[in-house]
């Protein structure tokens, strides 16, 4: 009997060092120690790779940019960085002796200052340093072209974003509708094409407040611009200030294709393409020389590398990689 009471004894104690040990907090830093160690050791057998990792993450790291507003462009959005995660490419890339660039690894670092942290101000461009080029189609008239610069743009694989008057959407629900089911971005274009500098900020109110109420009684109460395009660019402060009362920021262009002059179309192609760079703003309308020139301005800037996206792919901070130019 004592012999049997003294083997449980054991047995107990037993279990309680081991439950002891693991739960042991110098045990456990211990490990962790041992663990750290093991890699390191593997790191230094592979010393090689790792600091190829390393010479890499000085030569594609890019610190991110701020949002501000500049002299010249006013509002320009910010951009993420870019670092190369070393460890986590090397952990994938463990046993090799040189760079598998399909398996390195990176993470973007977010601006400190981003677009909504800065005080109302036209916006002219995207951020300098994005490959990416935006569509700006402003619809007031011009309903017989809009199928044309529609199938175009579907055929292109192209969103844009298109700033409809408020007055033409209560007219033309079928066409706005049909914008919308090919996966364009709806904006504010006002309500009836007027010249808002030289009008009372009551009436500025109402012209943008009117067209955001027929867009969401037409299309859905998701579809609520947040994007305003004052028309003919015409614009004093107070109209930047109403619109970001009302959750809109104002957009302007850096390009544009000066369609309602009729111009050539293969010209005006030209003239868009060559003008085109990162970050960019192209205004068009849908009028004959826009429908007959779309698909020589869309082929031009993927030429030259560039993505084509809606006003809020273009502003968002995410970081792209630059295609090379077509030759």
């Amino acid at each position: 009997m004592k012999r049997n009471l003294l083997h449980v004894s054991m047995f107990i104690l037993i279990i309680g060092v081991t439950v002891g040990t693991v739960q042991n907090p110098f045990t456990s830093t211990y490990l962790d120690s041992m663990k750290a160690q093991t890699t390191m050791v593997s790191k230094m057998q592979d010393n090689s790779l790792f600091e190829q990792l390393q010479k890499k993450a000085g030569e594609v790291n890019k610190p991110p940019i701020n949002a501000a507003v500049d002299r010249v462009w006013k509002a320009v959005p910010g951009y993420n960085g870019v670092e190369l995660d070393v460890d986590a490419s090397y952990k994938k890339m463990r046993g090799l002796k040189t760079i598998d660039d399909k398996k390195l690894v990176f993470k973007q670092i977010p601006p400190k200052v981003k677009l909504n942290d800065l005080p109302p101000s036209p916006i002219y461009k995207g951020n300098p340093e994005k490959p990416m080029v935006s569509l700006l189609v402003n619809v007031a008239w011009g309903n017989e072209y809009l199928p044309k610069l529609l199938k175009t743009m579907k055929e292109a694989h192209v969103h844009s974003t298109f700033f409809l008057d408020g007055s033409w959407v209560k007219k033309n629900p079928s066409l706005a509708k049909m914008i919308l089911d090919e996966g364009h971005e709806i904006g504010n274009h006002a309500y009836t094409h007027p010249d808002l500098k030289k009008m009372t900020n009551e009436r500025i109110r109402e012209e943008l407040s009117s067209t955001n109420r027929v867009i969401e009684a037409t299309l859905g109460k998701k579809r609520i611009p947040k994007w305003f395009a004052p028309p003919s660019g015409s614009y004093r402060d107070d109209v930047v200030k109403i619109a970001a009362e009302q959750k809109m920021k104002t957009i302007l262009w850096t390009v544009d294709t000066v369609d309602w002059r009729n111009p050539d179309p293969g010209r005006m192609a030209e003239s868009v393409v060559k003008k085109v760079h990162p970050g960019a703003m192209v205004l068009m309308h849908p009028t004959s020389s826009t429908a007959d020139g779309l698909k020589r301005i869309i082929g031009g800037i993927k030429a030259k590398g560039y993505s084509i996206g809606t006003v809020s792919e273009l502003m968002n901070e995410q970081r792209m990689i630059a295609k090379p130019p077509v030759k």
